[in-house]
């Protein structure tokens, strides 16, 4: 039930800033940021039609994503 976004979706880029060229990876980055704006637009209906502040759900989702750790490089 989550909304899809009519926002462009972002140029990927490596570390040194370089955009991502190879398309499959493009795709599955791009499929990706959809399944998570649908679960984020999910969870919040879900907060708000149990009666929770809406701007406290997103805070939450901000905080969940702000503490992600970066997977560490493989040697």
């Amino acid at each position: 039930m989550g909304s899809h976004s009519s926002k462009e979706p972002p140029v990927w880029r490596q570390p040194d800033g370089k955009p991502v060229s190879c398309l499959e990876k493009i795709k599955v980055l791009n499929q990706n940021i959809q399944e998570i704006e649908t679960l984020c637009a999910d969870a919040l209906e879900d907060g708000v039609l149990m009666g929770c502040d809406a701007a406290q759900i997103k805070q939450a989702l901000h905080e969940l994503i702000d503490g992600l750790k970066p997977p560490r490089a493989r040697d």
